[in-house]
């Protein structure tokens, strides 16, 4: 949870920002040095959103429901929040079921930034994980790619916890997608093209690390991550050209012409799930906003 909010409080300042001015600003790297007063976006507003919810009583669609409009009417939502959780969101607000609310055409990222804390709940079974997942997706980004690309999120975050190693990711992923092709867990949003984008995603980042890194943008080989495909893309991409400095890779996460604060959000997310809090500037966790928050639902499910 932590690295998922440093990545987001580093990419936050650069977000709109095009390649040319973050390299002129911060060099190659990207920025790494976390701001004294360190503010996260909606990305991580929406997946403490989706934490609580889990750890409510109760019904999940309830407290998901409740939990995203909360956010939506708080003057804290004041962070450039992303137009499809904005109007699913209000539909909510309305009424709406969230059947109804959800925006069946969006793949946007905002579905597999937030999904984090599901990949976290140890008790779940990987069937649980896969449903809760595409669920909160649903909610809000109805298309089959937004719904395959959160659970992939979440798996990536689970094989980690798990004990896998961050290399092996893109192809444990792969082969999620190879075998959740047909499998129907929301009946009329699930599709087997989501998860054939996902793999054709998935496939680049492969081709992409088998060249040698020329230090430039990443997303330039595994797009620009506005769409849920490629910021999980573009997030492994970053995350393995530095699978052994967590900080450096939420930096080359951050230097993109991309949706910067998703994609080192996701970064972060994977290299904290992978070796934990040691990996971090100790300071960091005294300036980054919403630590207390942070650090509950960290160690919920330990």
């Amino acid at each position: 949870m932590f690295g998922l909010a440093y990545g987001d409080a580093l990419g936050k300042p650069v977000e709109f920002k095009k390649y040319p001015a973050i390299v002129a600003a911060f060099g190659p790297g990207g920025p790494t040095e976390l701001p004294k007063k360190a503010l996260v976006t909606d990305d991580t507003q929406m997946a403490l959103a989706v934490g609580w919810a889990l750890l409510k009583d109760g019904d999940l669609v309830q407290n998901l429901t409740a939990n995203f409009i909360t956010w939506m009417k708080s003057p804290d939502n004041n962070r450039a929040p992303g137009n499809t959780c904005m109007r699913a969101c209000l539909k909510l607000d309305y009424g709406l079921p969230w059947q109804q609310a959800s925006i069946r055409s969006s793949k946007g990222c905002g579905a597999n930034m937030r999904v984090t804390p599901v990949g976290l709940v140890k008790s779940y079974d990987d069937d649980t994980v896969a449903y809760i997942a595409q669920l909160q997706a649903a909610i809000t980004h109805g298309h089959p790619t937004a719904l395959a690309a959160a659970e992939l999120t979440a798996f990536a975050v689970r094989f980690l916890i798990n004990g896998a190693a961050l290399h092996e990711l893109p192809t444990l992923l792969i082969e999620r997608c190879r075998s959740q092709r047909d499998v129907m867990r929301l009946d009329g949003f699930s599709s087997p093209d989501g998860w054939d984008e996902c793999r054709a995603a998935l496939e680049n980042v492969k081709v992409a690390l088998s060249a040698k890194d020329d230090g430039g943008d990443v997303c330039a080989k595994t797009g620009e991550g506005w769409i849920a495909e490629e910021a999980l893309a573009s997030a492994l991409h970053a995350a393995l050209r530095h699978p052994d400095d967590s900080v450096a890779a939420l930096g080359r996460a951050c230097a993109t012409n991309g949706d910067s604060d998703s994609i080192a959000c996701l970064a972060g997310a994977f290299h904290g799930a992978a070796y934990g809090m040691d990996i971090w500037p100790v300071e960091w966790s005294k300036r980054i906003e919403y630590r207390d928050q942070l650090t509950r639902l960290g160690a919920a499910w330990d």
